[in-house]
């Protein structure tokens, strides 16, 4: 009797709460939003059971009812470029949409080096964050969420934003410079919503029917529908991380007697030429803490001024003191090392850099080839050279730990899902270093994520451009095998798919940085893609790639599409590095010469050529050939005929 009059006032709570419900709108559908101009869309949203919806902006006026569960969609007649308008809904509540543009909109997705933001680049780009001001340039970022349970109808937060100095920071920089190019040839507004997370794999970005064909990865996302696992895994995470740096922070010296002290004697000290890894000078440091000291002289002149301190990049963590005052620290070893020093900190004459360096991964180091300096506002003090170092502690390598971010369909579910009812142009896809470690099942993956992608938005053929992996690690002087190389090919054939497109940056990398700076050529050049695919542009520069090769003799002849307006040597040399392969199956340099838009290729070692390779290798730092319209030719593989 109790629990039936307990169920019954359930009923009438839940029938209460469900009659006063009020239009409710994703969050995608918000004040500022770009709609896809030109094309029919559908608009989406929540209200009670039959609720009468009604849509008003201009001279469209439009009715629907929500259904049973108190879902409703409406359907928008296209409609061309402009705005802004404000779009009214009006139900039990009204909710008014300010600020409304139509345009195109584009996903762009992928991982670390497409989320990497504007602020990381601001040294190389400061005219263009001191004048970015277009309002009709607008971006929507997805937030970092993942769930292996549910495909969401909806996001935990995001607003749409549009460019201005304040706010340019925040985009992505591939993004931003791609959606510039668009709109100074079209004119009309862009919006960018962006969903990438760093380190994620493919496999986090595919749904669950997509990676049903890759059974070991759909166990693997699969065990994470258990809530207590992640509770379990994330909880062994904190504790490995907390043991590790509580017994590091105990054992070290230098914390408990405080190297980072201006007057610390130190003449003791070994001595390093920095930048270097620290394993190249001395092999007995590995995992541990080890500490770094710079004297140098400053004139009196320079101590009324502040200051910036560039110390390129260190591996893995650093905490760095100028004359005893903490300036900055980084907890991890890609973002560049930037320090704001006050201009009380500095002295006339004998001034102290110290830098407690955390090696987590054994090769702990100052990554060559960046700058290290104190830049003054017109003076700079180099501080590469001898710099004195002593050990604080050393302890054993942290345990691995369990991204559980990064497991499958986690992503897709979270961050793509409640997107695909959202009419997009296309999609621009920057992924790929996070599968380097097993490149010979991306291109079935990403060719399974592309087609599910297309199918989930409704949009077959939809443009999909996929930018290669940069030029990355140290250059090879002998033909060898590369994952890296391995998996630009696989992004180079899942481009041949209808409405894919392929954008080459080879020639856009840092040997040292697996971020690179220049972020300003790879979105122009995902831009050129885009009109190409997505409007139809015909003559458009794009990167030269190859067909077939043919053996005729001892000698290769390859056919090249997209050589524009001819094929060169970039810098007049002959042309490398192309490698033959002969049927014993070993690997030679090789020459090449370019034949129209052909080139032939031989080896005085390769009698009977079977495949042919070009810049083959993590870096291949040393490729030149390009068309003529400035443009590198990919990276590739061939079987020979």
């Amino acid at each position: 009797m109790f629990g039936s009059r307990l169920l019954n006032c359930f009923i009438l709570l839940l029938v209460v709460n469900l009659s006063n419900s009020q239009i409710r709108l994703p969050r995608l559908i918000s004040d500022g939003m770009v709609l896809q101009r030109e094309t029919p869309l559908t608009m989406w949203g929540w209200a009670s059971p039959g609720e009468k919806i009604e849509w008003q902006f201009g001279t469209f006026h439009q009715v629907t009812w929500a259904d049973s569960a108190g879902n409703w969609t409406l359907e928008i007649p296209a409609q061309p470029a402009g705005g802004p308008v404000e779009i009214t809904i009006s139900g039990k509540n009204q909710i008014s949409l300010k600020d409304v543009y139509f345009g195109d909109v584009w996903l762009c997705s992928g991982q670390s080096n497409m989320e990497l933001m504007m602020d990381r680049v601001r040294d190389k780009y400061p005219q263009v964050i001191a004048d970015a001001n277009n309002p009709l340039i607008r971006q929507f970022t997805v937030s970092d969420e993942y769930d292996f349970t549910t495909e969401r109808s909806d996001l935990d937060g995001g607003a749409w934003i549009q460019v201005n100095p304040h706010t340019i920071t925040s985009f992505s920089a591939v993004a931003y410079f791609f959606a510039e190019e668009l709109f100074q040839k079209y004119h009309v507004p862009v919006g960018l919503i962006n969903a990438a997370l760093g380190g994620s794999p493919v496999q986090a970005w595919m749904s669950e029917r997509s990676i049903l064909a890759f059974p070991e990865d759909y166990e693997e996302g699969l065990k994470y529908r258990n809530p207590r696992l992640i509770e379990q895994t994330e909880a062994t995470n904190r504790e490995i991380m907390q043991n590790w740096f509580e017994e590091l922070n105990r054992t070290d010296r230098g914390l408990a007697e405080h190297w980072e002290q201006y007057s610390w004697p130190d003449n003791t000290w070994k001595t390093m030429m920095i930048p270097n890894y620290c394993t190249t000078e001395d092999s007995s440091i590995h995992t541990g803490a080890i500490w770094f000291r710079k004297h140098f002289n400053l004139p009196e002149r320079l101590t009324g001024q502040s200051a910036r301190l560039w110390l390129g990049r260190m591996v893995d963590a650093d905490s760095v003191y100028l004359n005893g005052t903490l300036v900055g620290a980084t907890g991890y070893q890609y973002p560049p090392r930037k320090y704001n020093i006050p201009q009380k900190i500095v002295k006339p004459g004998n001034n102290v850099i110290s830098v407690r360096l955390i090696s987590q991964s054994g090769r702990a180091g100052f990554v060559p080839d960046k700058p290290y300096a104190l830049y003054f506002k017109q003076d700079t003090f180099d501080l590469e050279g001898p710099w004195k170092y002593q050990v604080g502690t050393r302890i054993e390598p942290m345990a691995a730990t369990v991204a559980v971010r990064w497991k499958p369909m986690g992503l897709f579910n979270a961050m793509i899902a409640p997107l695909t009812r959202y009419r997009i142009k296309g999609v621009v896809w920057f992924q790929g270093e996070s599968n380097t470690g097993d490149p010979g099942n991306y291109q079935p993956m990403l060719t399974a994520m592309i087609r599910d992608w297309r199918d989930r938005f409704g949009q077959e053929n939809v443009p999909f451009i996929i930018i290669q992996l940069a030029n990355f690690l140290e250059s090879a002087d002998q033909p060898r095998e590369s994952n890296w190389a391995e998996l630009r090919e696989a992004q180079r054939k899942t481009a041949q798919l209808p409405g894919a497109g392929l954008v080459v940056t080879i020639d856009l990398g840092e040997w040292n940085d697996i971020h690179p700076l220049n972020k300003k050529d790879v979105g122009y050049r995902a831009a050129w893609q885009a009109f190409r695919l997505a409007y139809g542009e015909s003559g458009v520069a794009t990167s030269p790639l190859p067909v077939r090769a043919n053996r005729k003799g001892r000698n290769i002849f390859i056919l090249f599409s997209e050589t524009g307006s001819g094929l060169v040597s970039r810098d007049g040399r002959p042309l490398r590095p192309f490698a033959l392969q002969g049927s014993d199956g070993r690997w030679h340099w090789a020459q090449a010469q370019i034949k129209g838009n052909r080139v032939k290729v031989w080896s005085r070692e390769v009698r009977q050529p079977v495949r042919v390779r070009y810049a083959w290798a993590d870096n291949p730092e040393d490729a030149n050939l390009y068309n003529r319209e400035g443009l590198p030719a990919t990276p590739f593989e061939l079987n020979v005929k």
